[in-house]
């Protein structure tokens, strides 16, 4: 069995997971917050274990050959990421209402 790899979260990731926190305890109250936090940090421990799990889905529409998705269990959010050699980066953490890849594009040329 592969060892776990580290998985390191982008500055924009983390404000991504700290905004989604914040509307989760300020609608929902505390218990959905950590609820999510939980489930972020299952995803984490799952992805550096199994790097392959998530969905290619984004990486040619985005043009990031090697991207991958995990939708959050029991949430709207969706982790894109990219597996390293020695770890897996978090590259962004977002509703997955959205229209991923052409909010991804407008930000990039905001």
């Amino acid at each position: 069995m592969a060892a776990t790899k580290p998985v390191i979260v982008s500055h924009q990731a983390q404000r991504d997971i700290d905004e989604a926190a914040l509307h989760y305890a300020t609608e929902a109250g505390e218990a959905v917050a950590l609820r999510f936090a939980d489930t972020l940090a299952a995803a984490f421990g799952l992805m550096g274990r199994q790097p392959s799990i998530g969905s290619p889905r984004y990486a040619h529409e985005l043009h990031m050959p090697g991207l991958r998705s995990w939708t959050l269990k029991g949430f709207p959010y969706v982790l894109l990421y990219m597996e390293q050699p020695d770890a897996i980066d978090v590259w962004r953490v977002l509703h997955g209402s959205r229209d991923i890849p052409a909010w991804l594009q407008d930000a990039d040329s905001a």
